[in-house]
C-alpha cells in the first residue's frame, strides 16, 4: 500500500488485476494524484476456489483499511484473462468468479461515497452492431462467446450497483495499447508489430487492412478511470453507468502500418491470413462517447508517439 498522503488520504482504491496491462496504469495514475490510498493483491486467477477465497479476503481487507482512515474505498476492476477465441467453459469459470466476488461484495455495509469500475469490451459488445460510430446508446450485439461473457458481467456489476446503490462505472473500452502488454494473449495488434520490428519475426494480421479500430494508449485509458472514480460528477439517476473509454479516432490497420513504418523507418513484416476467429470481428470500430464527456477533454497520446514508448519497452 503505498505512503499516506500528507492531509489524510480521500479514499483507499483497490485494484484488482493490478499486474495486467491496464491495472499497472491505473495504478501509476492513482499514485501519481496522491490524494488516496492504493491497494493491489495477488490472486491466483488459474484456481477458481483460490481465487474466490482471496478476493473475499481483499474485500475485507479493503473495508477494513477504508474504516481505518476514516475514508470511502473504491474498487477498480481491471482483470480479466480472457479474449475472442477463449474457450466458453474457461469464460464461465471468470463469470463465476466475478458473481461470487460481487455477492460477497454486497454484504459489506454500502454508502454512496463508495465507487466501482468495471473494465468491459467495447469491441466485444458491438461486434454485431451497427452503425458507427457506436455510443452507449446503441444496443450491444455481442456475437462471440467472449462478447456475451462480458455482457453477463455487465449485468452481475450492474445488478450489484443497483441493489446497494453504489456508484459503479462500466466502461467499455476500445483497442488498448501500451507498454507492458501481455504478447502471450491473441490482441494487442500494436505490440504485435512493435515486436515484430524488434525481432524481425513476421506478425499475422486475420482481418482485411481496412478494418477500423480505435487506439487508446493506456495511459490515456487510466488517467479518464482514475477521473470516473475521483472526481465529482453529476448524478446521472442510475447507480450502474456505462460509459465508453476511447479516442474516439477511427484508424484502419493500414494506417496503423503506415505509422509503424514512419515510427521505424521500415516497414514491419506482415503475414496475411485466415483465422476462424476473423468473423467475430466488425469491420468498423469507430467509438464516441456522450456520456460525462468532462472526462474525454484531455490531451490524449498520439498513435506515433504511443507506437515509440510501446516499441521502447521491448529493446
Amino acid at each position: 500500500m503505498t505512503q499516506l498522503p500528507t492531509q489524510g488520504p480521500t479514499h483507499v482504491t483497490w485494484i484488482v488485476g493490478a499486474g495486467g496491462l491496464l491495472g499497472t496504469a491505473v495504478v501509476r495514475a492513482l499514485r501519481q494524484r496522491g490524494d488516496g490510498l492504493t491497494m493491489t493483491s495477488r490472486i491466483q486467477w488459474d484456481n477458481a476456489a483460490l481465487a474466490q477465497q482471496q478476493l473475499a479476503e481483499g474485500i475485507e481487507l479493503l473495508v477494513r483499511s477504508a474504516d481505518d482512515q476514516n475514508c470511502p474505498w473504491h474498487i477498480a476492476w481491471c482483470a480479466g484473462a480472457g479474449v475472442t477465441g477463449t474457450s466458453a467453459h474457461k469464460l464461465q469459470t471468470e463469470l463465476e468468479t466475478l458473481h461470487h466476488f460481487f455477492h460477497h461484495l454486497s454484504r459489506q455495509p454500502a454508502t454512496r461515497d463508495n465507487r466501482v469500475f468495471f473494465a468491459s469490451s467495447a469491441g466485444a459488445l458491438y461486434a454485431g452492431s451497427a452503425n458507427p460510430p457506436f455510443t452507449e446508446q446503441h444496443a450491444p450485439a455481442p456475437i462471440s462467446d467472449y462478447g456475451r461473457a462480458k455482457f453477463a458481467a455487465e449485468d452481475i456489476v450492474a445488478a450489484y450497483a443497483r441493489t446497494s446503490n453504489t456508484p459503479t462505472v462500466i466502461g467499455r473500452i476500445s483497442n488498448l495499447y501500451g507498454p507492458g502488454q501481455n504478447l502471450a494473449k491473441a490482441q494487442g495488434l500494436v505490440s504485435h508489430l512493435c515486436r515484430a520490428h524488434r525481432t524481425g519475426q513476421p506478425v499475422s494480421i486475420y482481418v482485411s487492412l481496412d478494418t477500423v479500430r480505435d487506439y487508446l494508449y493506456v495511459d490515456d485509458c487510466a488517467a479518464m478511470i482514475r477521473d470516473a472514480l475521483t472526481l465529482e460528477l453529476p448524478d446521472m439517476g442510475d447507480p450502474a453507468i456505462v460509459k465508453i473509454f476511447a479516442a474516439a479516432r477511427g484508424t484502419t490497420i493500414g494506417a496503423l502500418i503506415g505509422e509503424c513504418r514512419r515510427v521505424f523507418k521500415r516497414s514491419p513484416r506482415i503475414v496475411l491470413g485466415t483465422s476462424a476467429n476473423a468473423r467475430f470481428q466488425i469491420r468498423d470500430l469507430r467509438l464516441r462517447s456522450t456520456v460525462w464527456p468532462q472526462i474525454d477533454r484531455r490531451a490524449l497520446t498520439t498513435l506515433p508517439a504511443g507506437i515509440a514508448m510501446t516499441e521502447a519497452t521491448l529493446r
